[in-house]
């Protein structure tokens, strides 16, 4: 694929290393469309997640993002819409249009489908302030920034040749890594942006329980794929998941370097 940016790899290694690593274990074609995928999708994250921006900017942004993936995407337009926020935001959120130029053109309506539901679903929670109370606003949460990846990626794994995927199963997937992710950062997150994820009369122990019960799921979701690449791309994510989780109900905060490379290891030998 002459036109993936060559840098295209180099910032995903910068902005998504739990990531990178299985991209690379992904043939060619499929390699690019989901390298770009999570690329774009970084993007949009970035300006969601942005500590500089008040929450009505974020939605306003959003939202005019989430309307530019209805048609071919208008870099100019795009840039206008960030406005001022540009020298806030990094440059992998100002590079979109080269993200979406590098997707391979047969599967970018599967890309730019599933960037325009992620664009609208965080400018709701933004505008929201992220004030989660209930079970349901968890699953509406997690399914916007995580859960409709996995069903993303399940369409591209379809249309490179993988028997069609069970799909609660995968958004489950997204899930599951998505509440280890909170657990992870439950304190940052109150701390630094006085955001709680944890519905109203949980605690620590539930948000474990929610994790695991969706992990599960992810982990039934392996069952259903026979390609290679692809079980090696979805094996590493989980299995750091899963270990996360384990070092965390023991009061650790992460995994060690070492338990994370001892993983990656062990996935590639399976």
């Amino acid at each position: 694929m002459s036109n993936f940016p060559k840098d295209a790899m180099r910032m995903l290694k910068e902005t998504s290393r739990t990531f990178y690593i299985p991209i690379t274990f992904l043939q060619k074609e499929l390699k690019y469309s989901v390298a770009s995928a999570y690329l774009v999708f970084r993007a949009i994250d970035e300006i969601e997640d942005h500590e500089g921006l008040d929450n009505n900017v974020k939605y306003t942004i959003l939202m005019q993002v989430s309307e530019l993936f209805n048609k071919p995407f208008d870099n100019e337009t795009y840039l206008k819409i960030l406005g001022q926020t540009k020298e806030q935001l990094p440059a992998v959120t100002i590079r979109l249009a080269e993200w979406l130029q590098a997707c391979p053109e047969d599967v970018l309506p599967i890309v730019t489908n599933a960037a325009r539901e992620m664009a609208s679903g965080m400018a709701k929670w933004s505008k929201a302030n992220w004030e989660i109370h209930t079970r349901e606003d968890l699953d509406d949460y997690t399914y916007y920034v995580a859960g409709l990846v996995g069903v993303m990626l399940s369409d591209l794994w379809e249309h490179y040749g993988e028997a069609k995927t069970d799909r609660e199963l995968a958004i489950g997937y997204g899930r599951g890594l998505q509440a280890v992710n909170i657990l992870r950062n439950q304190q940052e997150d109150l701390d630094e942006r006085g955001v709680s994820f944890v519905p109203d009369g949980w605690n620590r122990a539930d948000l474990f329980e929610y994790a695991e019960e969706n992990l599960s799921k992810a982990d039934e979701y392996m069952k259903s794929l026979s390609k290679k690449n692809i079980i090696l791309f979805c094996r590493l994510p989980l299995a750091l998941a899963h270990k996360t989780l384990a070092a965390m109900k023991e009061g650790r905060e992460k995994m060690t370097r070492a338990e994370v490379e001892q993983t990656v290891e062990e996935v590639q030998v399976k």
